[in-house]
């Protein structure tokens, strides 16, 4: 391999590294915008996240509503330790999230 050849590879891969380089910045800028209009309208969402408290460091309580019902999750530990039976959410509570 000649001095050329040399020289031509290492801007090759100066080009290569410069445009992955300008394409995460560039992403880190603008992205979020950018991937939300990809994505097409999603309908009306069916989960939503109503209220969460925390116990203790390890555990948290969560409300959430799914379908017009709501349930109470006890998290702790990295997994789901216990769910309460599901409780038709309030008229009231609907309308204000809404």
């Amino acid at each position: 391999m000649d001095i050329a050849q040399t020289l031509q590879a290492v801007a090759a891969l100066a080009v290569t590294l410069g445009l992955i380089g300008l394409t995460a910045v560039g992403l880190r800028r603008f992205g979020p915008d950018v991937i939300s209009r990809f994505q097409g309208q999603a309908g009306p969402r069916r989960l939503t996240l109503v209220e969460t408290l925390v116990l203790d460091p390890t555990r948290r309580l969560v409300l959430i509503r799914l379908d017009g019902e709501e349930r109470l999750v006890l998290l702790g530990e990295g997994r789901m330790l216990e769910t309460l039976k599901p409780v038709r959410a309030r008229k009231a509570a609907a309308s204000e999230t809404a």
